[in-house]
């Protein structure tokens, strides 16, 4: 993992020595896996560590992921990239203002041979799916993503058809273009594990991506990402990271954290209980991939404005006085006592 905002030594000196789980749970193959993957998409990608982290936690907690950065940032190239590392099916769906829910879901089709209707499944149907552009639809397209989100599962006509494992959702959206796009409701926001905010590469990443792509102006780089990963082998780190040592006191943190963005004075909207879960899964998923079999105050905190920050609403006050999310959500955290 990356250093983030809270491995400081201030933070760290607050926190009592971690007991030992009550298990010998090897979680190996789950930071074996990851680094493999990681290491085939950085052949192309540069830099965006963060990102690829919070995507291995995503596919490896059965989540789901929105991407939300400027346009030209591998948003959409990334997604792609982690799709050919895998052994399962691949779709791309461009959300647009013209896109009806039929053309996600599918339809029922008459056949004339039968005289009798069948069903055409849709896009949606695949096991890793890039939704390129999610707040271009409206509300009518955007209600079709509910059920299969959250189930698992797609309901036509009275018939319900079931996705294949592991069923994988990446959107991407970009915050500065605002013409021709809605807002995602809240149901929806709520369904995504994690909002992974993207910035822009710093210097040295800027040069090393000029310098990685000097002579492939076709993109042939991408071709060396092989797939290395089986549903199988995501099954399995699954249950894993599902079997991942936390101790009570930390329970207790997550929902203080969660219970905290319910009662503040700076929030419209605070978190769902659906956030107390993604953070316990998330940080369970955080220890595994470092080679732990049990979960410390630092991988709640690593996780934890990732999961919130699409979960809450500032006031309108705070808004008007240019407070943003991340300030609001760091102070809840900072303030909450940690474990010992």
């Amino acid at each position: 993992m990356t250093e983030n905002e809270f491995d400081t030594p201030e933070a760290q000196e607050t926190q009592a020595p971690v007991p030992p789980p009550p298990n010998d749970l090897n979680v190996d193959p789950v930071m074996v896996r990851a680094e493999r993957v990681k290491a085939e998409i950085g052949q192309v990608i540069v830099g965006q560590e963060d990102m690829l982290d919070l995507l291995l936690v995503a596919l490896f907690t059965g989540g789901h992921v929105l991407l939300e950065g400027v346009p030209g940032i591998a948003k959409t190239l990334t997604a792609k990239l982690l799709a050919r590392t895998i052994h399962a099916d691949f779709s791309r769906i461009q959300f647009t203002p013209d896109l009806m829910p039929a053309d996600v879901v599918g339809t029922s089709v008459f056949n004339m041979k039968t005289s009798d209707f069948s069903f055409r499944s849709g896009p949606i149907f695949s096991n890793i799916v890039l939704i390129d552009e999610i707040n271009r639809a409206p509300a009518k397209t955007q209600s079709a993503l509910f059920e299969v989100m959250e189930e698992r599962q797609v309901t036509v006509d009275g018939t319900t058809h079931l996705m294949t494992a592991p069923f994988f959702v990446i959107a991407t959206q970009n915050p500065i273009e605002q013409e021709g796009t809605y807002k995602l409701p809240e149901a929806q926001l709520d369904r995504f594990l994690f909002k992974v905010i993207l910035s822009y590469p710093s210097l040295e990443e800027e040069q090393a991506i000029l310098r990685r792509f000097r002579d492939d102006f076709h993109g042939a780089l991408r071709e060396s990402v092989n797939a290395i990963l089986t549903p199988k082998e995501i099954a399995d780190c699954q249950r894993i990271i599902e079997q991942v040592y936390i101790r009570e006191e930390l329970l207790n943190y997550i929902a203080a954290i969660v219970h905290n963005t319910r009662n503040n004075a700076d929030l419209f909207l605070g978190a769902s209980p659906r956030a107390s879960l993604s953070l316990m899964k998330s940080a369970k998923a955080v220890a595994a991939m470092a080679g732990r079999n049990f979960v410390t105050p630092d991988d709640i905190r690593y996780v934890s404005f990732p999961v919130l920050n699409h979960r809450v609403i500032l006031t309108p006050e705070r808004e008007m006085e240019g407070y943003t999310t991340r300030e609001v959500l760091d102070d809840i955290v900072k303030k909450i006592e940690v474990p010992r």
